[in-house]
């Protein structure tokens, strides 16, 4: 099940974060943006959702919001524990119906250029790379997919 997240799942959320992007710490050099995100913020805005399991256990969650004329999706990240199946893709899957149910056309993402795995898994998804940039020291790809 995926439900809007509440301010109790932030702990959880950024237990997550950190089991989820520790691995990339030393290949980046440095945290991964997401392990610094300001969780409570998002969660207030209405712009974070979690995956949970038949007994309502957390296993993910993902950041999304409305930016411009797309729908940029900040963050997905599922627990090493349940990875691999299937929960991230469900969770984009959502973030983009709620983008079509929004009216959007697009949605964005953008990933680290050293998380290798993401660069298979997005273009299997239906993304197409359209972008490359460095911010805040970070080298980033950049996605996006047509909805309609």
């Amino acid at each position: 099940m995926i439900r809007k997240a509440s301010a109790s799942d932030a702990p959880a959320i950024r237990d997550c974060t950190n089991q989820a992007y520790a691995r990339y710490i030393p290949v980046i050099g440095r945290k991964p943006a997401p392990m610094v995100a300001d969780f409570e913020t998002q969660i207030a805005a209405g712009s974070v959702y979690v995956a949970t399991g038949a007994n309502d256990d957390f296993q993910g969650f993902i950041v999304f919001f409305p930016e411009d004329q797309h729908i940029l999706l900040e963050n997905v990240a599922v627990l090493p524990s349940v990875a691999g199946q299937g929960i991230g893709k469900t969770l984009i899957q959502f973030c983009e119906a709620e983008g079509r149910r929004l009216g959007f056309e697009i949605v964005r993402l953008y990933t680290n250029e050293k998380m290798t795995e993401n660069l298979l898994i997005y273009p299997r998804l239906g993304y197409d790379e359209v972008a490359r940039r460095t911010e805040e020291g970070f080298h980033r790809i950049y996605y996006e997919k047509r909805l309609c």
